[in-house]
């Protein structure tokens, strides 16, 4: 079976100034299959936000050949990748990125009404009760917990039915129960069939994957299977009380 990432030899170099060239990547391969939950960890400056930016579609290679679902993306223009990365790709960030003056469900079919989609209302309520929230739709992100927020910012990449979600750091500003929660959607959608790449920093986080991807300095240093994943929902019942934020 064809692996739905696919990375090769990967080189990302910066240029800083007159001479001065920064080596984000040196030579970066791995395979994820379809349905993989995945944790790329690595301190800061091993390169692991550089290799989010390339899988995103966000950013190209130097050198080197990333496959997604067998395309060839090293090979295809700005306005492609960008067509590529809208209909392939959901994103999860750290901070949310959702518009403060509209409700959840306006902020989760965004990206259909760009798109011209007809019926995106309906589709964004159905995404807003798989992550648990239908009964606040009509919420503004400051009427939501952070998780909460986090929840719909899940379900708008969740939206498109893309065949990867990019997740960087999305527990960063999280309490314990709602960073549960959130891995727990993540777990879940792996299950579905789902591929879900993590980046995060916590190996508390990574644990719940069922591989872990380490760098450090641009290279892969450790690719592990994670035997026993730490499963959310068993967590989950032992902490008491609803999410304070």
């Amino acid at each position: 079976m064809a692996a739905e990432i696919e990375v090769e030899n990967l080189v990302k170099n910066y240029q800083l100034g007159k001479g001065t060239i920064v080596r984000a990547l040196r030579g970066v391969s791995f395979s994820i299959q379809k349905g993989e939950f995945v944790a790329i960890m690595g301190p800061s400056g091993s390169g692991k936000s550089t290799l989010m930016h390339i899988l995103g579609c966000l950013d190209v290679p130097t050198s080197g050949r990333y496959f997604l679902n067998g395309i060839e993306t090293w090979k295809l223009s700005d306005n492609q990748l960008a067509k590529l990365r809208n209909k392939e790709i959901g994103f999860v960030f750290q901070n949310f990125n959702l518009l403060p003056r509209v409700s959840a469900v306006e902020n989760v079919e965004l990206p259909l009404v760009y798109n011209g989609v007809r019926n995106s209302r309906k589709r964004a309520i159905e995404m807003l009760e798989k992550v648990g929230l239908g009964d606040r739709i009509f919420h503004r992100p400051n009427e939501l917990s952070i998780g909460q927020q986090q929840r719909v910012a899940i379900a708008r990449a969740l939206i498109k039915d893309p065949l990867l979600i990019l997740a960087d750091e999305p527990t960063g500003n999280l309490d314990t129960r709602s960073s549960e929660e959130i891995l727990e959607i993540f777990q879940s959608l792996s299950q579905e069939g789902k591929t879900i790449v993590l980046v995060t920093h916590e190996p508390d986080v990574s644990k719940h994957a069922k591989r872990i991807i380490r760098l450090r300095d641009g290279v892969v240093i450790a690719d592990e299977v994670v035997l026993n994943p730490v499963l959310a929902k068993e967590i989950l019942q032992g902490i008491p009380g609803e999410a304070v934020a």
